[in-house]
């Protein structure tokens, strides 16, 4: 037997790293069912989208941007730079205007989601704004509209009085690479005098 002088600082480690481990190691007894709401890394969500329940399991890290394309099929949210600074991912949640791209798919479970797909009325007539937008030549190659739009309806919603100068401050977060931001300041004019 040796004494404890003896010990290597090899048998040291290794005694000290067993004795680490070994609690962590969970018995069979002690485990716990997974829960209901993880599949792996995913977690279990509903997201109202458009007044629709979806039920989808994603990521913790997946943003509501690619949840809304790559999960649901809604691509009229364009993704465009992906880090909040085009304004083309633009949805409503719970009325206000926000940058998909820049938040989590899990975080707005129970919020009010609506995108660019539930815009116009359920029997596909347009909405005042969408209207004003074609009837003003609001839009050219049409990457931007969708996000210019929500982001318009948003705007129209948060009950500011509107003048060419507060539309294009209150739009600036919306990049336009046409330049058509002065037929854009005139179709939300016009939408805000028939909404």
């Amino acid at each position: 037997m040796s004494d404890s002088k003896d010990l290597s600082r090899r048998d040291f480690m290794a005694a000290s790293s067993a004795s680490a481990i070994a609690p962590a190691a969970p018995s069979t007894r002690d485990s716990v069912a997974p829960s209901p709401t993880r599949r792996g890394s995913e977690v279990d969500i509903v997201l109202d989208v458009n007044a629709t329940e979806h039920r989808l399991w994603v990521e913790p890290r997946v943003t509501l941007l690619d949840a809304l394309r790559d999960r649901l099929g809604l691509t009229g949210t364009k993704k465009g730079c992906d880090q909040g600074t085009c304004g083309a991912c633009t949805v409503l949640v719970n009325g206000r205007r926000i940058d998909s791209c820049l938040t989590l798919a899990v975080m707005h479970e129970g919020d009010r989601i609506t995108t660019i797909e539930g815009v116009a009325r359920p029997d596909g007539t347009l909405h005042p704004l969408q209207r004003a937008f074609v009837e003003r030549d609001g839009f050219q190659c049409g990457f931007c509209t969708p996000g210019q739009i929500v982001s318009a309806l948003g705007l129209l919603g948060e009950g500011r009085t509107l003048d060419r100068e507060t539309v294009r401050v209150q739009m600036s977060g919306n990049i336009c690479r046409c330049g058509c931001y002065p037929h854009i300041v005139d179709a939300v004019l016009d939408a805000a005098g028939r909404t």
